[in-house]
């Protein structure tokens, strides 16, 4: 069976190397973006030139009509999906809980949380041998903020990963007996520009000390438990919450 996996939020960061990294493990690659194409050109070309398959498609998880869009441009293109990599998210401009808007708070949850279960869905659909899968694997990408809080900063987007983390448990155990494997990984501090999108381009280099191995992660060393949790090698590894975070 060929393997192809959908990566949402692939044009940049953790899902742009584990686009590559996939394609490099033998998957067909759907390098989801929301508005850079050019950027989500460049990981296909990557992945291209390392001898995979890959192809583009644009939607705005938080658009229920986009993402059926973005799976039947998938189901065309490349078959039926075996594996979805939930890694589309955002942060906002560090802030406290007393001046966050209600419209920041609906867009954070939309994407994050919303977005990712409508993925999910669309994903089972595909993959559970009730619907006349095969099974699969689904990695939601969390962040090590659901259990620290990000007090000050991102209080709205820790709380979004840690219902990303409910779901995770949630719904490994109610498609374990369709095929389907779900875990999620839980980054720490990484060297990324997302930082910079929250309004603080050096929080990496910034936050290093606080970190038990004193670096941040580089986008590659989580994409590395990322791929490992879709492979075989994670045949037994369900409901699991990995934390790729130097310790912190």
């Amino acid at each position: 069976m060929s393997k192809v996996v959908l990566i949402t939020g692939a044009s940049r960061g953790i899902g742009a190397a584990t686009a590559v990294l996939a394609a490099r493990a033998g998957y067909a690659v759907a390098v989801n973006y929301t508005a850079n194409s050019l950027a989500a050109d460049e990981v296909v070309r990557k992945i291209r030139q390392a001898g995979g398959q890959g192809m583009t498609v644009q939607a705005d998880v938080a658009d229920e009509g986009e993402v059926l869009a973005m799976f039947e441009k998938v189901d065309a293109k490349f078959g039926r999906l075996t594996a979805l990599v939930n890694n589309a998210g955002i942060v906002d401009q560090t802030s406290r809980v007393d001046a966050m808007t209600v419209a920041r708070l609906k867009r954070m949850f939309d994407i994050n949380v919303i977005g990712t279960m409508v993925c999910t869905r669309e994903a089972v659909k595909r993959m559970s041998t009730r619907y006349g899968g095969a099974g699969g694997a689904i990695v939601n990408v969390s962040s090590a903020a659901a259990r620290l809080g990000a007090p000050g900063q991102y209080v709205d987007y820790a709380a979004s990963k840690g219902a990303i983390d409910t779901f995770t448990i949630g719904l490994s155990k109610e498609v374990a007996p369709e095929g389907i494997r779900v875990n999620a990984v839980r980054p720490g501090i990484i060297e990324t520009d997302i930082h910079a999108s929250g309004g603080l381009p050096n929080r990496a280099r910034d936050l290093a000390p606080q970190v038990p191995m004193q670096r941040p992660g580089s986008a590659e060393e989580v994409a590395q438990a990322i791929v490992w949790l879709l492979s075989d090698d994670a045949s037994y590894t369900t409901g699991a919450l990995l934390d790729v975070a130097g310790g912190r």
